[in-house]
């Protein structure tokens, strides 16, 4: 019989417990990611356990994960231009598409995008949908709106999210005029109606994603404010402010409304990943963005953290 000291004992204890911790970290509320994340405004969604992440690039960039963690790089979502595409954005750059949001309803599953030139409100977003991402069958549904240098917004960055009450609605638009609201009709899950300015920024405001506590009774508007796609000479940061109407009007923490320059900030970067932004939230209790790299040449990667809210009501993460 092999005989062990109680000091053997302790240490054998000690180590299977620093590796349980290292495995399942206390408090970690960022996923340690591994694979291809290379990533800029990132879609999130799970379907039957898979993670599927959709991105700004060539057709539509598709990123996948059997564990949330690790990621592999997926075919894009168009292998040719819709021939439509040229009717409403004439200087658009072939495949070059822009801020996909992907929303799960009545059985399919509601890709949004824009189609744009940098710089111009000359934009689209339009709508494909599939019943099964892992399948691909996917159905061109056209666009759902449109700007042009007559019009005060920009037709890009869209995000669908549901009220307390199961309606659906769309935030979209940038630095033209700020971000708008429009509420979408479940059948044809285009806008119907007027749309409404919620936010605007001098300096540059977009990437709008909108999300109901109903823990809080607010209705939180996530936007990324600065510049982005500079590497890591970009000033993006991850802002919000919240409400009690879809609406609006948005309160940024210290009471100034986001129609007037409002926008609490949460996250500002750090050293290793900067300009934060292009952020969707798909639940309460999860955000998901990209920051550029400072180990990578200022290459964007996907981040995923945990959302918490303090006992005020107002998100934040780590």
């Amino acid at each position: 019989m092999i005989k062990r000291s109680k000091k053997n004992v302790t240490l054998v204890l000690l180590s299977a417990l620093l590796l349980l911790m290292a495995a399942f970290p206390v408090n970690a509320s960022t996923r340690a990611l591994s694979g291809d994340i290379g990533v800029h405004d990132p879609a999130y969604i799970v379907e039957n356990g898979t993670t599927w992440v959709f991105s700004t690039g060539q057709g539509i960039q598709v990123l996948y994960s059997s564990n949330g963690t690790s990621f592999t790089r997926g075919i894009q979502v168009f292998a040719t231009e819709p021939a439509w595409w040229s009717q409403y954005v004439p200087n658009h750059t072939k495949l070059d598409v822009w801020a996909p949001d992907i929303y799960y309803y009545n059985g399919k599953y509601h890709l949004y995008y824009s189609i744009s030139s940098f710089g111009s409100n000359t934009s689209a977003i339009s709508l494909i949908t599939c019943t099964s991402i892992a399948k691909g069958d996917w159905v061109d549904q056209g666009v759902v709106v449109s700007s042009n240098s007559s019009s005060t917004y920009n037709a890009i960055d869209p995000n669908v999210f549901a009220d307390k009450n199961g309606n659906l609605f769309m935030a979209f638009g940038s630095w033209f005029a700020g971000i708008y609201i429009t509420a979408i009709d479940k059948n044809t899950m285009k806008p119907t109606g007027n749309s409404y300015r919620v936010a605007t920024k001098s300096g540059g405001i977009e990437g709008a994603s909108v999300i109901y506590n109903g823990s809080t009774g607010y209705y939180y508007l996530f936007v990324s404010i600065g510049n982005c796609c500079q590497g890591t000479n970009s000033t993006y940061k991850v802002a919000v402010g919240r409400s009690t109407s879809v609406f609006g009007p948005y309160y940024a923490k210290d009471g100034t409304s986001m129609l007037n320059g409002g926008a609490t900030v949460i996250d500002s970067g750090n050293a290793a990943w900067i300009g934060p932004g292009g952020q969707d939230v798909p639940s309460t209790n999860l955000i998901v963005r990209h920051a550029y790299s400072a180990a990578d040449n200022g290459n964007p990667k996907l981040l995923i953290s945990d959302l918490y809210w303090d006992s005020s009501g107002w998100p934040y993460y780590n």
